[in-house]
């Protein structure tokens, strides 16, 4: 044996040596530990009140790390970044362990490699912009109902996330609970029959603007968060509240920023009613307009109708079928016969997708590559249902749709209202 065979020889064992550390059974490394390999990288865009509850429910789980948090508001930024770094440390048991970083500007945080996942919890006058650019960014994408401002956005939604092949999961988190998941499996399973009617409680459509301009908060980068909007509106705290407020933020109320409570409740409500008629991937092909105190009917192919009553009172959804009904409501589920809801299913049964966590099923379809329970595709047909309602109560009339090509038939005026024009540089 010459010197170069013995060399080789000494370089492999020794190779050996080195892959029995690296290479190690988890069980080894003791309960509950995950290797750093396994974990999923997470950036939040939006550090609000919303932001917050998120947060917590993806660090609960053992393989997500939070590195890092954007917001154009400093001390909500800091805010978030500190008790995501106190999250942190008690997942490692290391009380000075510290791995979030903050961003004024979210395309920073897009730029960081190390990033797996983004969660988009902005306003809703943001999100198509955050998420084509994430897409393009190479990440996957959880992005807060509903899951755009207007029908074009949600659709180059679905067009960059498909582009870049993406995973993304819509916080239509009702899904993900045991009571909307029965009461769609039995509409599903034809146990009430055929579908006449659903009835959606939720509220009405957008205000106009009422707001007065007060004093703007030091740091707080204004012309960041009107973003993408082309019509400026000064800072009122019901739209960026502080760090103390007691109230949700007040943008939602107003269609420069949101779409009212047709978009914040309907964007739940008018999901469940699109997945229990199995409309997935399409809508309704008209909308019967009435006054917007008296609601709407929208018709659907098959000759379901679903009735938007803006009534004050708790949020449902109410199916009507031909042998029975189903009204549920989170943490409520009636049905008639009464028995009906007692009908037991196993997963799969009635074709219907059963998720128990929204969470972890974004973190598994990450790993699979498979759509999640609500996959943007979905999120963009519940956001233009509620879109196209307001369209129809802003208009005042009666509508024809067409879901296919997502336009209206033979009207300019409703057609023109299904974009917006947005500023050159968040343009989608």
């Amino acid at each position: 044996m010459n010197a170069e065979s013995i060399n080789r020889r000494d370089f492999l064992k020794a190779g050996a040596v080195i892959s029995s550390f690296m290479i190690v059974p988890r069980h080894v490394l003791g309960k509950g530990f995950t290797a750093p390999s396994d974990k999923i990288v997470f950036g939040f865009i939006g550090c609000g009140r919303q932001a917050g509850g998120l947060r917590n429910r993806f660090m609960a789980l053992p393989d997500v790390q939070v590195s890092a948090a954007s917001d154009v508001y400093p001390v909500k930024l800091e805010t978030f970044v500190s008790l995501a770094n106190k999250g942190n440390a008690e997942k490692t048991g290391k009380a000075d362990y510290k791995a979030t970083q903050g961003f004024a500007d979210f395309r920073e945080l897009l730029n960081k490699k190390d990033i797996d996942a983004v969660v988009i919890a902005s306003p809703d006058h943001w999100h198509a912009s955050m998420a084509v650019m994430a897409a393009r960014a190479g990440k996957d994408i959880y992005c807060e109902k509903p899951l755009s401002l207007t029908v074009r956005e949600g659709r180059a939604m679905v067009d960059a996330t498909r582009k870049n092949k993406r995973v993304f999961q819509t916080g239509s988190m009702q899904r993900s609970a045991p009571e909307f998941t029965k009461a769609v499996q039995l509409v599903r399973s034809g146990a009430i029959g055929k579908v006449e009617k659903v009835y959606i409680n939720v509220g009405g459509p957008p205000k106009v603007w009422d707001l007065q301009a007060e004093t703007l908060p030091a740091g707080l980068d204004w012309k960041m968060w009107m973003g993408p909007n082309t019509i400026e509106r000064p800072y009122n705290n019901q739209l960026a509240p502080a760090m103390d407020a007691k109230f949700w933020p007040a943008w939602r109320n107003y269609d420069e920023f949101g779409g009212g409570g047709m978009t914040d409740w309907g964007a739940h409500m008018f999901d469940i009613a699109q997945w229990g008629l199995d409309m997935d991937n399409s809508g309704p092909v008209e909308l019967i307009y009435s006054d917007p105190q008296k609601g709407m009917i929208f018709k659907y192919a098959n000759g379901a109708e679903m009735i938007h009553r803006p009534m004050e009172g708790k949020q449902h959804c109410h199916f009507v079928g031909t042998e029975g009904e189903v009204f549920v409501a989170r943490g409520e589920l009636k049905t008639t016969p009464e028995t009906l809801k007692d009908k037991a299913f196993a997963e799969g049964d009635a074709n219907v997708y059963v998720s128990t966590s929204h969470y972890q099923d974004f973190v598994d379809a990450i790993r699979s590559r498979k759509p999640p329970i609500c996959d943007v595709e979905v999120g963009h047909r519940t956001a233009s249902v509620c879109n196209i309602g307001n369209i129809s109560y802003r208009l005042g009339r009666s509508l024809k749709w067409d879901p296919a090509k997502e336009t209206f038939e033979k009207d300019k005026e409703a057609n023109q209202l299904l974009g917006r024009i947005m500023q050159k540089e968040w343009k989608v």
